[in-house]
C-alpha cells in the first residue's frame, strides 16, 4: 500500500478509537494484531494480541481511563511504518487524579491493516495518576 493509504488507514483508527467503534476498530485491525503499552505500575501495561486483546485493552481502557486530545496529532510515515505524535490530557477513573501525556504510537500498517502498534507515553505520569493514596485523608 502506498505511504497515503497506509497514513489514511491509521487516520481510520485512531477516529474509531474516539468514538469506541468496536466493530470498526477490529475491521481495521489484522487477526494477530499486537499491542504493546509499555510500563508498570500503569493498569494497561502489557502487550495485548490479536483482536481478543485489543477487546481485552479497549475494555480496560474504557474502565480505567477518560482522555482528551486538545490538539490534532502529527502523523510521520515511511514504508509500512506510520508514527503518530500527540498529546493527551485525561483523569484516571479509579483514583480521579488527572495527567498529562505526550506520546507517540509506533504503528505498522500491512495489507491495509494495523499489524502492530507500540506506545511511547509517559509511564511516570500515567503511573502516578494510577496510584491510589495509601493514607486516608481526614
Amino acid at each position: 500500500m502506498s505511504i497515503e493509504k497506509n497514513v489514511q488507514t491509521v487516520k481510520n483508527f485512531l477516529a474509531a478509537l474516539g468514538s469506541r467503534d468496536k466493530h470498526g476498530l477490529l475491521a481495521l485491525s489484522a487477526e494477530d494484531i499486537e499491542w504493546t503499552v509499555p510500563g508498570e505500575d500503569w493498569p494497561l501495561a502489557g502487550t495485548y494480541r490479536g483482536h481478543a486483546g485489543l477487546e481485552k485493552l479497549l475494555q480496560k481502557a474504557n474502565e480505567t481511563v477518560e482522555t482528551s486530545y486538545p490538539e490534532p496529532p502529527e502523523f510521520v510515515a515511511q514504508g509500512d511504518r506510520v508514527l503518530v505524535v500527540g498529546f493527551a490530557t485525561g483523569r484516571v477513573k479509579p483514583t480521579n487524579k488527572i495527567f498529562e501525556d505526550h506520546w507517540v504510537f509506533d504503528i505498522t500498517v500491512r495489507d491495509g491493516k494495523l499489524k502492530n502498534i507500540r506506545e511511547y507515553v509517559d509511564t511516570q505520569a500515567l503511573a502516578r495518576a494510577a496510584e491510589i493514596d495509601a493514607s486516608p485523608k481526614p
